[in-house]
């Protein structure tokens, strides 16, 4: 039998259209592109259902409650379909991808991310490589996880990262391989695969809370004022992307003595790498001890989106500010090497 999979179509540029502003999205748009594709009509390719999202979300609206529509409508149609497809704009991609794979507990399919540079009703254009090789992956028995395809890459979802904002390749994956790649043939590394839950486990949704939570990067001459302001109630979290190993200017002690107040007072202070690629190791340098010794906790060599979306989970998810402590610093579903 042909398989079936799930087109969730939440927005995005793939689908939208030339309009007197710009590109635009357009309700059943992308449908009628699909509708035209032959290659589509194919019997290698699987049979899809398209809903789309009334109204298309632009990816920069995304929010953990739209993250929540798009796992329940995911857990919605799990025992119909094959696996599933996301539609989605680039912009917030990595951070959806980040944010699935915590809300869905218990996967045993493929859902796939994707979307385009370029609309698909362009002559000239990445979508309809992206999305074709998109629904055959999501079509497939062997990825029970959450990932994102694009430019012939099959990532890990919350190890993603948009780094390219003018190329067909907009994602890479720094500190993780692809978990396949496609050329003349599909590869997938199934090694590098997450381990498929017992099929008596059930599949359920987390729903993630807009937690008081946030992201800093450290620059030159940051105030410890403006640190401080940050770091008031309510906050609970906060992911402190620094430099290079996991470095901060522990020459100011104002600073140190901020970051320290508030992980007396239970706010968890997470270090990630500003630098695309490597992992924060606290305690290689001086500048890194200090905070340690202030009580920030390493992200190793998680990307910021994937902590910052661990940081929702597990506040939306525990209330013991230890256990949150000690989950950020382990590997729950693949984001990080310990």
């Amino acid at each position: 039998m042909k398989k079936k999979i799930y087109i969730a179509d939440t927005g995005g540029t793939i689908g939208m259209r030339p309009g007197a502003r710009g590109y635009e999205p357009a309700p059943g748009f992308l449908g009628e592109q699909m509708a035209k594709m032959e290659v589509l009509k194919s019997p290698l390719m699987p049979e899809y259902h398209i809903h789309e999202y009334d109204p298309p979300m632009d990816s920069s609206s995304m929010s953990p409650s739209a993250w929540f529509d798009i796992a329940e409508d995911i857990a919605a149609h799990h025992d119909d379909y094959d696996g599933f497809l996301v539609i989605h704009g680039t912009d917030t991609m990595a951070y959806t991808a980040s944010a699935l794979p915590y809300m869905l507990e218990g996967l045993q399919k493929p859902v796939i991310l994707t979307g385009g540079q370029i609309p698909l009703c362009e002559v000239r254009n990445d979508s309809r490589e992206n999305l074709i090789t998109a629904m055959l992956l999501a079509a497939r028995d062997d990825i029970p996880e959450v990932c994102l395809f694009f430019d012939n890459r099959l990532f890990r979802g919350n190890r993603v990262t948009k780094w390219n904002a003018g190329g067909f390749d907009a994602f890479d994956s720094p500190n993780f391989p692809p978990l396949g790649t496609t050329g003349i043939d599909i590869e997938i590394n199934h090694r590098l695969l997450l381990e498929r839950p017992s099929q008596k486990t059930p599949l359920r949704v987390h729903k993630l809370h807009d937690s008081p939570v946030a992201v800093l990067r450290l620059f030159p001459g940051i105030s410890a004022a403006v640190v401080k302001n940050l770091l008031a109630p309510p906050i609970k979290g906060l992911v402190l992307e620094t430099y290079g190993v996991g470095n901060a200017p522990d020459n100011d002690p104002a600073l140190m003595a901020v970051l320290k107040e508030a992980t007396d007072r239970g706010v968890v202070i997470v270090n990630c790498t500003q630098c695309l690629k490597g992992r924060v190791m606290m305690g290689t340098y001086a500048t890194g001890t200090g905070l340690l010794e202030a009580g920030v906790i390493s992200g190793f060599d998680m990307t910021p989106e994937a902590a910052l979306a661990k940081m929702f989970f597990l506040f939306s998810t525990r209330t013991d500010i230890h256990e949150i402590r000690t989950l950020m610093q382990v590997s729950l579903k693949g984001e990080l090497t310990e």
